[in-house]
C-alpha cells in the first residue's frame, strides 16, 4: 500500500474547506486505486499551526502518480494554494494495517 499525507497550514472560511470536499469526492471519482482518501482537521496539540490535512491509501506507487497528474487533483491543488501558508508532504510504501488482537 502507498500512503499520501499532506499537513497543510491554511488560512480560509467555512466555504473554502466545503469547497475542499466537492473536489475531494472528484478525486475519488475520478482517480482510479485509492483505497481512502480524505481531508480533516488536525486536532493534535502538537500541530505546530498545520491545522488540515489529506490522508491518501492508494494500491501501489503508480496509482499515486497517476493521482498526482489527474486533473481532478491539479485542480484541486489550484484551488487551494492561495490558501495554504505551510504544507508538508508524506509519501511512502507502508504496509497494510492488520486489525488489533482481540483483548
Amino acid at each position: 500500500m502507498y500512503m499520501h499525507v499532506v499537513l497543510m497550514e491554511i488560512e480560509a472560511d467555512a466555504a473554502f474547506h466545503a469547497e475542499v470536499e466537492h473536489w475531494c469526492d472528484r478525486v475519488r471519482g475520478e482517480c482510479d486505486g485509492i483505497l481512502g482518501y480524505v481531508y480533516r482537521e488536525n486536532t493534535a496539540s502538537r500541530a505546530d499551526g498545520l491545522g488540515h490535512t489529506v490522508i491518501a491509501h492508494f494500491v501501489d506507487e503508480a496509482a499515486h502518480d497517476a493521482y498526482q497528474a489527474s486533473p481532478a487533483h491539479q485542480g484541486m491543488k489550484a484551488f487551494m494554494a492561495p490558501a495554504i501558508r505551510r504544507i508538508v508532504v508524506f509519501d511512502g510504501d507502508v504496509p497494510a494495517l492488520a486489525p488489533a488482537p482481540a483483548a
